[in-house]
């Protein structure tokens, strides 16, 4: 039976260096990724809510992304695109923006129909997102050499 031995002896150092390095710099590279990936939808996002509100600045003051973040769950690296804090509606009472958002995406009980501006952001411009994280990653990865 035939068997085979690798030591990191056998490994050209500058390939182990190059290895060390990526690994050292992949949670910032993932970051990143994500952090561009983010930046695509949020700017896809803005320019749906035309085709789905008359006005677009109020509810737009609330539209962002978050920091990068860890979950412990899986040990993922994300950024969440959504809205944030609350809004004042023309009888002058405040509504969570996110409430709104969601109202108009998915329509209401009270007889308001969907009219979709957040899913489209993600499903037709998924090429767009992973090309924006790939650039990241080319990034990194020429930095190597590789």
């Amino acid at each position: 039976m035939a068997q085979f031995k690798l030591q990191a002896s056998d490994l050209p150092t500058d390939i182990i260096n190059d290895l060390y390095t990526l690994n050292s710099s992949a949670s910032e590279m993932f970051e990143e990724m994500t952090q561009e990936g983010a930046k695509v939808v949020e700017s896809e996002v803005r320019k749906n809510m035309s085709t789905a509100f008359k006005k677009t600045d109020t509810l737009g003051k609330h539209l962002g992304y978050t920091q990068a973040y860890h979950t412990p769950s899986d040990d993922g690296i994300n950024t969440k695109v959504g809205f944030y804090g609350y809004m004042v509606n023309e009888n002058g009472q405040r509504v969570p923006a996110p409430l709104v958002a969601l109202a108009r995406e998915y329509g209401t009980s009270s007889g308001e129909r969907k009219k979709p501006f957040l899913r489209p952001a993600f499903n037709k411009k998924k090429s767009e997102i992973e090309s924006a994280m790939e650039k990241v990653e080319g990034k990194y990865f020429e930095k190597l050499g590789l």
